[in-house]
């Protein structure tokens, strides 16, 4: 896996596909890893250049000072593209990767080609929400990571999942136990910190893919809908048998709608 400093940090990514194809980058959800795209990589990297990389402080990428904001995420991303020479990429994010290519188009729309927003939303955080990342914090203070992973996975996984994808239960719960707590809780903290994007929704002119599971309690199928009807050029498939993990709780249907609108 390559890897390159930006920021002062280690960054590990991957680069695949075709060098010259219009590039597409994968930005991966809280606490998880690039590996959760695996099977995106697979499926465009025959039309396209396919980018996947770690946040930082997640998966092999470094926390550095450990002060988190999705603003500095911002940063990471257009630093990893101006490393791979890319002006402007297809940005796909869940969740997290959502809350950051956001801010990114508000930031800087021209560096935008497309958007796919999976299971997240345009929202800043409620006061209740902002309260449940503290205790969350706290419950990883007190009981580590192992007990964070556990009471995580209920979060975001359908119920059926637990039975019907194990072997993705599984990848997700290595992924949350290999992250340090330090990572756990500044990113917490940034993810409470986050701006509301609501407004840009209104000036993004580029095409738009939103795709949300049915039973995603943390992003619901009702915020992807209230992004959906602020964008000028949006599509929007709720995936069922599906959560907050989508793409590895029903990847036949969001491959299928992600091939069609990379078509």
């Amino acid at each position: 896996m390559p890897t390159t400093t930006i920021n002062n940090l280690e960054c590990h990514y991957t680069d695949s596909g075709i060098e010259h194809a219009s590039p597409v980058l994968f930005i991966h959800g809280f606490p998880f890893n690039q590996e959760m795209w695996k099977e995106q990589i697979e499926l465009l990297a025959e039309t396209h250049r396919v980018i996947t990389y770690d946040v930082r402080g997640h998966g092999k990428s470094q926390l550095g000072d450990g002060h988190v904001l999705i603003d500095f995420l911002v940063d990471d991303l257009f630093a990893l593209m101006d490393h791979l020479g890319i002006h402007s990429a297809n940005v796909a994010g869940l969740s997290m990767g959502g809350y950051v290519a956001l801010r990114g188009i508000e930031r800087e729309p021209n560096r935008f080609l497309s958007l796919v927003l999976c299971n997240t939303k345009s929202e800043a955080d409620t006061n209740e929400a902002k309260t449940k990342r503290a205790d969350a914090i706290r419950a990883i203070q007190n009981n580590g990571v192992e007990t964070f992973a556990d009471n995580f996975l209920k979060s975001v996984f359908a119920p059926t999942s637990f039975d019907k994808r194990p072997e993705a239960v599984r990848k997700i719960r290595t992924m949350i136990k290999s992250t340090s707590p330090d990572t756990l809780c500044s990113t917490l903290i940034a993810l409470a910190a986050r701006t509301d994007t609501t407004e840009t929704l209104t000036k993004i002119d580029i095409p738009v893919l939103i795709l949300v599971g049915e039973h995603d309690q943390l992003t619901p199928p009702s915020a992807a809908q209230n992004m959906a009807n602020n964008l000028r050029d949006a599509q929007i498939h709720i995936l069922p048998d599906a959560a907050h993990l989508s793409n590895l709780e029903n990847p036949e249907e969001f491959n299928t709608h992600l091939r069609n609108f990379f078509e």
